[in-house]
């Protein structure tokens, strides 16, 4: 199951890179389009912007989720025990699992709502933008899992 994660994640990382380099396109036409009078002013560049965007984050938070580069605050000292330190870890990713269920639920009506919506300018379909937060629950499930039963196994008096 590892490796099925880890090719998820690669495939993520992949998507990431490719959303930071689309989103330098029409920003950076809506920059030149301001100063330099030849290159029209198109008006979906905006929006193309902002669906990179949305995309870029919800991906984002999809890779932090299994690199572990999410914020947690640490309010507990430090253990010696490496048991309670995975109880600790476990803590966590079950307060990231509840808000990933969170966006699932709403996540899944938030896509409903949007299923037959096209976008004002560009006319895309509005729901390839709203499959973003159920999908970035659904992912963040699965790599949350992949971390609770390795955090087990640690409790169980495996390795770290």
């Amino acid at each position: 199951m590892t490796r099925v994660l880890d090719a998820i994640h690669l495939v993520l990382k992949l998507a990431l890179a490719l959303l930071v380099a689309g989103l330098l396109v029409p920003v950076t036409m809506q920059i030149l389009a301001r100063f330099v009078d030849f290159i029209p002013r198109y008006i979906w560049t905006e929006e193309i912007a902002r669906f990179c965007f949305v995309w870029m984050i919800m991906i984002g938070a999809m890779c932090a989720v299994r690199d572990g580069t999410h914020f947690d605050l640490e309010v507990l000292p430090e253990s010696p025990n490496p048991k309670v330190e995975a109880a600790k870890r476990i803590f966590v990713h079950l307060m990231i699992f509840i808000a990933a269920i969170i966006f699932i639920w709403y996540g899944w009506r938030f896509l409903l709502f949007g299923w037959f919506q096209v976008s004002e300018i560009a006319q895309l379909p509005m729901n390839w933008i709203f499959v973003a937060w159920p999908m970035m629950g659904v992912v963040s499930v699965l790599f949350l899992a992949e971390k609770i039963a390795k955090e087990i196994s640690i409790m169980r008096g495996a390795r770290a």
